[in-house]
């Protein structure tokens, strides 16, 4: 993870700050208030505001006027009834603000979920640093055969070294030209004194997709919930992956009934079609089930097969 001295400052002095207040806080998340935690090479991920915490969501739920009305027990009763049956307006009523740095080609797979606020570092504005993503050699992967979006065996030997020192003499010849087409140095003085020097806004063009960007992403509960339940996943890309798995970190000490419940119902739990769950009951009553006979496409078939071996 890369901070500059000013960037830790800052967080230093926002970790140093308290303030009273009436609205509900919740400990866990306080304890790390602002703080970031790496990700990948160069990234981070922090949580910078919030609101709401697991009483909001019963709150809601119940429409109540007041806070602590039922016991612990009951209120994670019906947290986790409302996540088994998909209920989600009462987890929209919770918000969290992230300030994430991270690729930009993760950024744009990030992007998809369109359900939250964002608001990205602009390179029209300021210059982008020297940093770039360079895979982990465990990371370094080749295209997988049977998955036209994932990965398959891991590289090794000179392959692996090939790649990598492609990966990284591309991504800083690339930077010395952008810096080049700027007419700055990474300091932010003139190369030279004659020239203009591009505009910003054309010189990032250049850049490939393995910079470093910085966004905040604000997004209420029941959508970030959504969104750790596919990024979160065994199946996910690994460098959002690693990500989410932070934030499922932040959401048990954000919320944790609310965390419990998803873990439990959403992130590992298992959701079949019709003829999948047919299947199974047949299979209970001691039926022994082809596929052909089971009425499933070949791909499901697999995946319901992994799944009873787990």
């Amino acid at each position: 993870m890369s901070l500059t001295k000013d960037q830790q400052a800052e967080i230093d002095r926002q970790r140093a700050e308290t303030a009273a207040t009436r609205r509900a806080v919740c400990p866990g998340l306080e304890e790390v208030l602002y703080q970031a935690f790496p990700v990948l090479d160069h990234g981070f991920i922090r949580v910078i505001d919030y609101m709401g915490d697991d009483a909001a969501v019963v709150q809601s739920a119940r429409v109540s006027y007041g806070r602590g009305t039922k016991k612990v027990s009951e209120d994670r009763g019906l947290i986790h009834y409302l996540m088994r049956h998909r209920h989600s307006t009462p987890f929209e009523m919770c918000e969290i603000k992230f300030h994430v740095k991270l690729p930009i080609f993760v950024a744009r797979q990030w992007i998809r979920h369109r359900t939250a606020n964002v608001n990205e570092y602009s390179a029209r504005y300021s210059i982008l640093d020297r940093e770039f993503y360079v895979p982990s050699e465990e990371n370094l992967a080749a295209q997988s055969v049977a998955n036209r979006q994932g990965r398959g065996d891991v590289l090794t030997g000179s392959e692996a070294a090939q790649v990598l020192d492609l990966l990284r003499s591309d991504a800083t010849q690339v930077y010395d030209h952008y810096l080049t087409m700027l007419n700055e140095s990474e300091d932010g003085q003139k190369i030279d004194e004659a020239r203009q020097g591009l505009a910003r806004e054309l010189a990032r063009m250049s850049l490939g997709l393995n910079f470093y960007t910085q966004w905040y992403w604000k997004v209420d509960l029941h959508n970030l919930m959504h969104f750790l339940s596919l990024r979160a996943d065994a199946h996910a890309q690994y460098e959002i992956r690693v990500y989410a798995d932070v934030m499922v970190d932040l959401l048990k000490r954000w919320v944790p009934l609310t965390a419990e419940a998803f873990v439990e119902h959403r992130l590992h739990g298992v959701t079949l079609s019709k003829s999948a769950w047919a299947t199974i009951k047949r299979m209970l009553k001691g039926e022994s089930v082809t596929q052909e006979a089971s009425g499933l496409g070949k791909r499901e078939w697999n995946e319901l097969q992994a799944l009873l071996k787990e």
